[in-house]
């Protein structure tokens, strides 16, 4: 399959991406909140329950998975990459390090991973992965985010893509504007257009197949702190101005993180933005906790009934598929859900 073709396959109408990706240590804190013992089986037990959901084939086109993840064996025979497959959705991969101090400006981070990351990619993709994911983090407050941290990120990013069309996978740009802080969404929108500039500035420089990428941004929206909260209707309005004026018409899909936001939020926002998208890009979700918060409750209550923890990511993958065609509605929350 060519790079243009998975990337489109990742964010077809009515699908998105499971961000199942969190590091141990990330998913230590999840099941801590839900008092389940971090263990391998528990993690692989969780996981495997939601890739083998119905929801997958309806509206999972692919799964960012985390490197434990993407070499375990599922208890019902195949790999975790060969069920993702089996039900029509891609296996990919997290490749990035982490966010690290970046010096010269340590309040600020640059991610790392790119030492070694040719060889770790032609492993990945010989365990199945077709997509990848790097993500670069910024914050905003009175001095941040730096014009190094713009620059030193988005370099990192570029590089990192032009090694994974090199192994013939799909790079997901992840450039997250935190939601941290009481800026408002006219600041949100204004560094978010800093930041997509540089990375499309250093993409272009890298040579970069952007048909063949997916970016993964996050909404244009007030800070968490701030007081003066932004409508649904604004933060659309926002949100894709900022990524008509700033993301190249060659990229094809574009797959929002929740970035903080609570479910219903994620799945109310993406659908606004799909209401008036009258862009050539594909919008849709890449949410973590915007897809399986509900369900980790109920791994938390019972984590062997199967058939309570599928129905509630089921609900949720349904609902952000609505999204993601601009027709989701609070009613269909009430109703699905009874």
């Amino acid at each position: 399959m060519k790079l243009n073709e998975i990337a489109k396959k990742m964010c077809a109408k009515g699908k998105g991406i499971l961000a199942a990706d969190e590091s141990t240590g990330t998913i230590a804190k999840r099941f801590k909140s839900i008092n389940v013992e971090n263990l391998e089986k528990n993690r692989l037990n969780f996981r495997q329950t939601l890739f083998n959901s119905s929801a997958m084939k309806e509206y999972i086109g692919g799964v960012i998975l985390y490197d434990e993840t993407i070499r375990q064996k599922t208890t019902l025979g195949p790999t975790i990459p060969e069920l993702i497959s089996k039900h029509g959705a891609i296996p990919g991969i997290k490749v990035d390090k982490g966010a690290k101090p970046l010096a010269g400006s340590i309040e600020e981070t640059i991610t790392e991973g790119l030492d070694g990351l040719r060889e770790r990619l032609k492993e990945y993709y010989d365990l199945g992965a077709r997509f990848t994911k790097w993500r670069a983090v910024y914050k905003i407050n009175d001095n941040f985010p730096s014009s190094q941290s713009i620059k030193s990120n988005a370099h990192a990013l570029a590089r990192y893509a032009s090694l994974v069309q090199e192994t013939n996978m799909v790079p997901i740009i992840e450039p997250e504007v935190l939601m941290d802080g009481s800026h408002d969404i006219n600041k949100c929108y204004q560094v978010t257009t800093d930041v997509l500039n540089e990375c499309y500035n250093e993409l272009e420089i890298h040579k970069i197949n952007l048909k063949g990428t997916v970016l993964k941004p996050n909404m244009i929206i007030h800070g968490s702190e701030c007081k003066d909260k932004s409508s649904s209707v604004e933060i659309a309005k926002k949100t894709l101005d900022c990524l008509k004026k700033n993301v190249p018409s060659d990229v094809p899909g574009i797959a929002f993180l929740s970035g903080g936001q609570s479910e219903i939020e994620s799945s109310k926002n993406l659908n606004e933005i799909n209401k008036i998208n009258d862009s050539n890009f594909l919008i849709t979700f890449s949410y973590g906790r915007g897809l399986q918060a509900s369900a980790l409750k109920e791994f938390g209550k019972k984590q062997d009934n199967i058939e309570n923890i599928q129905k509630a990511f089921n609900h949720r993958a349904k609902m952000n598929g609505l999204s993601s065609k601009g027709e989701w509605s609070e009613d269909f929350e009430k109703v699905s859900a009874a």
